[in-house]
């Protein structure tokens, strides 16, 4: 393993971070249509998080993007909850610890910008994620919060800020 780097992105980054999270989505089978594949703002990602109280992270091993997350407020949801947001890494990350460094960068963004509590959206079958989430304080709920239009996902989580 070289060596790792997990920063904000960088308007550089845009192309690098789409290509991350298309070719993984592709890898896992999820589906194209109501998912992060489709979203408008993933060719424009440092744009989309360069507004306040949001911020996309990359992880970078030799100058390379390997990954990807984000944090900001939940969309459509009237309170003070944020998404942890399109967290994806190629196979070549996988296993590592990255996702829980980065899992913790994000969780530490948030409590910096004082939201009460982060909420995710997940596949199913992504049980190693769901795993890490779960390792890090997430608990499963029974419907969605907000509407991210993400309406293949049907796994929804929250975990607490304090």
């Amino acid at each position: 393993m070289g060596s790792i780097v997990i920063r904000e992105i960088q308007q550089k980054d845009n192309s690098a971070v789409a290509e991350v999270v298309r070719k993984v989505l592709v890898d896992l089978g999820v589906p194209k249509v109501g998912t992060a594949y489709e979203d408008k703002a993933l060719n424009y990602m440092y744009e989309n998080y360069n507004v306040p109280k949001a911020t996309y992270f990359v992880v970078e091993e030799n100058e390379k993007i390997i990954g990807c997350c984000g944090v900001a407020q939940l969309e459509n949801y009237d309170g003070n909850v944020c998404e942890l947001q399109k967290m994806y890494f190629l196979e070549e990350a996988r296993g590592k610890g990255i996702g829980e460094q980065m899992i913790n960068t994000c969780i530490e963004k948030a409590k910096e910008y004082g939201f009460n509590e982060m909420y995710l959206e997940t596949m199913p079958y992504m049980e190693a994620a769901q795993k890490l989430y779960k390792k890090s304080g997430f608990e499963y709920l029974e419907a969605p919060m907000g509407d991210t239009g993400h309406f293949s996902c049907p796994v929804w989580m929250l975990k607490e800020l304090k």
